[in-house]
């Protein structure tokens, strides 16, 4: 790359490659704001938000791991969603928090795919394990009697091992797709980091067919899980219903309860992000959205979990407990 070129990208010009066609190589975020206490502003919001999220779901991860008393197929999802949130954040909000202060905002066009492959992944495998932690709802309420031999070790390794899988099969082959278009320019992204649609609306020429598998992606890998959690739980009501006592009836419930608001938070700003008509979409709508799913939802998790769940606080307590006992000795 020439001096000039580089003087280019740090102004947030294109640097463009000729080959038969104006190839872009580097892009640039939209400045948020031209007001700098705003971008102070949101920066701070979000730093304190990414490290809480950070945090919560670190130790949620951590007292899973140490106390035995979690070894089971509820808590081995939950510790592995407390991973796939912190991957999730970690692959969008530190380049997010770059762009809101420094005036360096771009990003070559192989870092931008590889955001995107691990936006994807974290996010699709989410959708997945979602619907997995749904299922063992669904076992241990409908067949209690089987639930210790039908949801084996094994049997949860191989629903983590098939969430991580999607997730990666997808990201995989959406980033290959979509990074396999030209991109002539302009190259700012109206956004706050490599997402599908804003990336796409940077290509050169027709990008229907790239459109088309965006959106069946999304059928395929947010709707159908959600179908899956939607049938779980209707057979978990139906459960529920029948049971003659009422103490059995609010156990049953509340054993659900956090799994179906972490759902309704995720799926409820995915649904509206990817399978809203294209032409409903909006810059703000979708940067909102995308400042919601990225950052609140993966800090309230670990909140939802150990506040309405007593084993979960007792276990973080116990943790932090031996935390300041080695610290102090």
């Amino acid at each position: 790359m020439t001096l000039l070129s580089f003087l280019q990208v740090m102004n947030f010009n294109c640097s463009l490659w000729q080959d038969n066609s104006m190839l872009v190589k580097y892009f640039a975020f939209v400045k948020f704001s031209e007001v700098a206490e705003q971008c102070f502003l949101l920066f701070t919001l979000i730093l304190f938000m990414f490290l809480a999220s950070l945090t919560g779901n670190a130790l949620i991860a951590l007292a899973i791991w140490t106390n035995p008393v979690l070894h089971t197929p509820m808590y081995f999802f939950l510790a592995n969603l407390s991973l796939l949130e912190i991957g999730y954040t970690c692959s969008t909000i530190p380049k997010m928090l770059q762009n809101l202060v420094s005036e360096a905002r771009g990003i070559s066009r192989e870092g931008c795919a590889t955001q995107m492959f691990f936006f994807t992944l974290f996010g699709i495998s989410e959708c997945c394990l979602l619907a997995a932690m749904a299922f063992d709802r669904y076992m241990a309420i409908c067949s209690p009697l089987h639930y210790a031999t039908r949801m084996s070790r094994g049997l949860c390794g191989h629903l983590a091992m098939v969430s991580w899988g999607v997730g990666c099969t997808v990201g995989l082959g959406q980033t290959n797709y979509i990074f396999s278009l030209d991109f002539c320019g302009p190259c700012e992204i109206d956004h706050f980091f490599c997402d599908l649609p804003p990336i796409l609306a940077l290509a050169c020429g027709d990008t229907s067919h790239n459109e088309a598998a965006v959106f069946v992606a999304a059928i395929l890998c947010i709707s159908s899980p959600f179908l899956l959690i939607i049938a779980s739980y209707g057979r978990i009501l139906a459960a529920v219903l029948v049971m003659p006592s009422p103490e059995g009836r609010r156990k049953a419930l509340s054993t659900c309860s956090s799994h179906l608001l972490v759902v309704t938070l995720f799926y409820g700003s995915a649904s509206v992000t990817y399978l809203r008509p294209k032409t409903s979409h909006s810059p703000g709508v979708d940067k909102l959205l995308a400042l919601f799913y990225t950052v609140v939802t993966s800090m309230l998790n670990p909140i939802i979990y150990s506040l309405r769940n007593k084993e979960v606080k007792t276990a973080l307590q116990r943790t932090l407990g031996k935390k300041n006992v080695l610290t102090h000795g």
